[in-house]
Parts: structure tokens; sequence; C-alpha cells
């Protein structure tokens, strides 16, 4: 189906100076964009696991309103959709956040809402969900704003913490207990104290390998940092700038804007119906100086969202901002890096907004460049219910990479893992976050622009479980699916218990066997090499209980000969095994 496109063009910032380029196309037809509601939060998860990023959206109007989801056709184009009870909760909903919380190789979802109603958690089922009502906040009613994963005690499992800012005003913190269940923790300040919460980050601000938190706080109240002590404790940081701010926080986005090798934040601030300027803390090996003085830091603004991104893909982060809640015209702010943190605001004409909130940055047609997009909200009580935006970027000549990662001691989802590449240009960062910003979830892939830079000269990749994986010498405009290499040390074995190769060394042919205990709807068995780059992966669908016997034709795949690691996933069980190809 041919699209009918709405042209805006911003300015984009070159090296030295401003030139007129056209970023992104504003789509106009399908029902992202002609679904009128009162909107949140955005997230970009692939809900089915099709390769393609499907596009979830919340809407909180205080009578209630059904959640959106579209699921992304492969061809630029969504489909919504109407009939599963993710959708169907009529709620007033306020953020949402998606990971793999039982590690069977699908997102979950964890919706919250305000009003005193209760949230939401969904268990994905492959391509549909189901409400699980006893599941972490179960029948308690909340005024929540937004919600997070993270794995805050590095088991392999995500927990989720939940800000709140009415009522008992306390956040919660909820640790998965890897069986379907959530223990409450109930002591610490972090889940005792009584501010006005928005946002919620978990960022590995000091690089010691574990997940900190960072709270923002509306109301002229302090926002909270707490240094993750590795021991299940936090240590609340009440000296400098990053602390010390009175204004009304909503959104917190963490990035290395500078590109130095550690998270810089930038915070989103705004009075109802008051404009704020927002504000941009530089991180110094774990200490923080507020930037003065440039456009990002003085525009004003009621700002709600926020979230990084490479949108021109010449190696820095760029920033978007959404606005709402405030008098005369809303226009949202794109700011676009010059590669040392410096940040000039790109035209605006485009990007009137009746009001927005939540904003997140996607790849939804896996063309290398990053799309964005935008939940919009009524103004006014007495406001029409607005459509939501979707901008699709047009691209230039800039290379990038896109890294998928897939946790086996670690979360599946790889919450919390850090990746670095190196470029002629120097090191870049990104961590993979399930909450990028207030109300917003940019993909779980993480994305590197590389301007110029015709190969990829290394990867770092650091894992929740402290492994360290490294690749060396990476064509650019590709995404790599790499799988956490240590998968020896098996979680569950469960199915996997009787399951053998051989020969072993392999030459021309590798046979599996084993037998199962009972039928599965999915096996998948990959291949890794020693890096933990997936070099060869298929899925068995139906397969029956009993003797299990499946064999490899090596040369037909075309596997090289070397050193791998078979791995075989069915659910939460994992089976693996080293093996060795021969030429």
């Amino acid at each position: 189906m041919k699209k009918s496109l709405r042209l805006v063009t911003f300015l984009a910032l070159g090296a030295n100076s401003l030139c007129a380029q056209s970023l992104f196309t504003q789509i106009t037809t399908g029902p992202v964009v002609t679904t009128p509601s009162d909107s949140r939060s955005v997230n970009w998860a692939d809900v089915n696991g099709d390769g393609f990023e499907d596009l979830f959206i919340s809407n909180g109007p205080s009578g209630g309103q059904n959640n959106s989801l579209f699921l992304n056709q492969g061809d630029g184009t969504f489909q919504a959709v109407s009939s599963d009870p993710i959708v169907q909760d009529g709620s007033p909903s306020d953020g949402a956040t998606f990971a793999d919380i039982d590690n069977d190789g699908d997102l979950d979802a964890f919706v919250v809402t305000w009003y005193g109603v209760i949230n939401y958690f969904y268990r994905n089922n492959g391509a549909t969900f189901t409400y699980i009502p006893d599941a972490v906040t179960g029948s308690i009613g909340t005024h929540s704003e937004t919600a997070a994963w993270g794995d805050y005690d590095n088991d392999g499992f995500v927990d989720v913490y939940i800000t709140n800012s009415d009522t008992d005003k306390r956040n919660m913190l909820y640790r998965n207990n890897g069986d379907d269940s959530f223990e409450r923790i109930t002591a610490g300040a972090w889940v005792t104290e009584t501010d006005l919460s928005r946002c919620v980050n978990w960022v590995d601000y000091d690089n010691d390998g574990d997940s900190d938190l960072f709270v923002t706080n509306e109301s002229n109240q302090a926002n909270d940092l707490f240094r993750n002590e590795g021991n299940g404790a936090f240590t609340k940081i009440t000296t400098g700038p990053l602390v010390a701010s009175l204004r009304g926080s909503m959104s917190a986005s963490w990035g290395d804007v500078d590109n130095d090798g550690d998270f810089d934040v930038v915070v989103a601030n705004a009075g109802y119906f008051q404009q704020q300027n927002n504000q941009l803390f530089i991180n110094n090996n774990g200490n923080f100086t507020e930037v003065t003085g440039e456009p990002l830091v003085t525009d004003g603004g009621c700002s709600y969202g926020t979230a990084f991104g490479d949108v021109d893909n010449d190696g820095d982060l760029d920033l978007a901002v959404a606005n709402g809640y405030c008098n005369g015209s809303i226009v949202n702010f794109l700011y676009l890096n010059d590669g040392a943190g410096n940040f000039t605001r790109a035209t605006t004409e485009m990007l009137n907004t009746p009001c927005s909130f939540g904003l997140a940055f996607g790849d939804y047609d896996n063309d290398g460049f990053l799309d964005l997009a935008i939940a919009t909200c009524k103004n006014a009580t007495g406001s029409p219910q607005p459509n939501n935006l979707l901008y699709h970027n047009n691209g230039n000549d800039n290379n990038w990479l896109k890294i998928k990662l897939e946790g086996v001691i670690s979360n599946r989802a790889a919450i919390g893992a850090k990746v670095r590449v190196k470029t002629v240009a120097g090191w870049q960062l990104r961590d993979i976050s399930a909450q990028s910003g207030y109300n917003g979830q940019n993909s779980l892939i993480a994305h590197f622009g590389l301007g110029a830079a015709n190969s990829v000269d290394s990867i770092a990749i650091e894992w929740p479980s402290g492994i360290r994986q490294h690749l060396t010498q990476v064509a650019v405009n590709q995404q790599l699916f790499v799988v956490e290499e240590d998968a020896t040390s098996v979680k569950e074995a469960g199915l996997f218990q009787q399951f053998k190769v051989h020969p072993n060394p392999a030459g021309s042919t590798l046979q599996l066997q084993g037998n199962l205990e009972q039928a599965l709807s999915n096996l998948q068995i990959s291949l890794m090499d020693t890096t933990g780059k997936v070099v060869y992966q298929e899925v068995l669908s139906g397969v029956p209980s009993g003797a299990f016997s499946h064999g490899f034709d090596l040369k037909k795949t075309g596997i090289p000969g070397g050193v791998y690691n078979l791995v075989l996933r069915a659910g939460a069980s994992i089976f693996s095994t080293r093996v060795v190809l021969m030429d």
C-alpha cells in the first residue's frame, strides 16, 4: 500500500555549520496516526518476534481508555490489534515497560495506571498477551506514573521499579524471584520516601557493573540518585548538582553525549502550564557538572518525554523532547549534537502539537535510521482527543550498525547490558534499557550511527552477568545478533538432561540426539562462534516427546571450521555444549 506522506523539514547540524536537510517525513495515514486518543507512553518492542519493531501506546484519560498496540507489517505499515487483553483493560493508563521477565524469548509488558486504579502485568505468549491479575502489584490501587524493568541484583531475572505521585506516594520495587512470582521490597529510602515521583531510569552511572536508580520528582522536590551497592541495597547520593536542583522534573534520559565512555543525563522540567528550562548534566567519572548557556537548557518549554538517538547517523546522540500542558502554541524540540555534547535546536515550525507526552526512537522499517513516535494528549479537559505522531527518518549517506543481544546467564532481553563500538572516529556507548525517558522506551536493539566510517574496528559488550565479550573487524550497515558467550553455565537444563552431539569434532555433518520428556511447541537451535555471534540458527516447530534426532549439513550452511557453542532453547530450558567443526 502506498503511503501518503506530509513532508516535515528540520535543519541538520553539520560539523561546523547548519545546512538545510530533510531528516524526517511525517506519516499521515494508517492506524497509528488516525486513531484519536489521550495518550501517554510510547514503547517500541518486537512483541511477536518477527524482526520488526511493533508500537505500543498507552492511553490515560481519567475515565479510562483502551491502550493501543500496532503490529508492524514489515512493509512500513502497521495493523491495530483489537482482540487482545493488552488493548482491552479500559483503564487510565500511564507508563509502560517491556522486557522478558521469564526468559522464554518474548517481551512481557507492565502497564501502570493513575487515579487509584490497579496496574496490569501482561505475559506474552509469543503472539498474544495474557493478563495475570496477581503478578507484581496485584490488587493494589496506585497513582503510578511509570515503571522500568531492570536486573538490579544481576541474578538473570529483571525486577521492576514503579514511581507514584499521589495518595501513598511511596515508590515500589518488586524483585523477580525467577519462578513467576515477585517480592515487594519495603525497606530503604528508595521505597519509603514520599516524593511526587515521575520518571525512573536504571543506569550504571558509575561504570561498576550494576544498575543504579535515578528518579525524577516534580513540585520543586530534588531528584534522587541511588547508587547500587551490589548487595541488594542502595546508597542515596545527597551531594552534587544532579540531586540539588529544585524544579518540576518529569523526565530523564541517559546517554553518552560526549563519547567519553560514561552516561550523561538530560532532565526535562515543567510546571503545570508553566515553562521551565531543561537541564543537561555531564558525567565525569561518577560526578556531574551542569551545562549552562546553550539552547538545550535555555529554551524553556513544558517538557515531559525525552529520548536520545543518533537521528542523522553521524556518530553522536541527538535529543528529542516532548512538550505539553502548556499555554499558547506548543511545539516539540529536536536538538542535534555536534559530537562534543553541544546541542543546537533544529527548526520546529512543523513540530507543532496539541500536547505531547512520551516519545521514543525505533527503526521500524529496518533501514538503519531511527524513526520517532510521539504520544499526544488533551491539553485541557474540553480539548478533543488528538492523533499521535509518527515520523519516518529519510536517511542519508552515513553508515550504521545495529546490535541485538540475547542473554543466557544474564536476563534474556539483555536489559542493563552496555555495548561499546569503536571506529576510526573513536568509541561510542549504548545501554539496553526498558525505560529511555518518562513514558518512553526506545527499541531494545542498540543503534550506532557511524558517519563515514566503512568498518567497525571493535565491539565490546558488557553483560549484566559480568561476562565481557569482544568482536573485531565488523562490516557496517547490518544488524548483528549476539548471544551471551558463556552459555556453558546452564540455568535450567530441564528438558535437555540427556542430550549429546556427535561426532565431535565434526566433519561434513553434525548430529544432535536426546530424549524429550514432553512435546515442544518450538525448539530454537543456535550455533555461536567464540565471540558470541550467532552464525547459524533455526527453529523447529511441533517437536514431539520421546527420542529426538536432528542433523546439520555443515557444507550447506557454509559455516567455516572452528570452535562453536551449540545452544538449545525451549521456554526457560537451556542446553549448551562446545563443538569443534573441521574444515
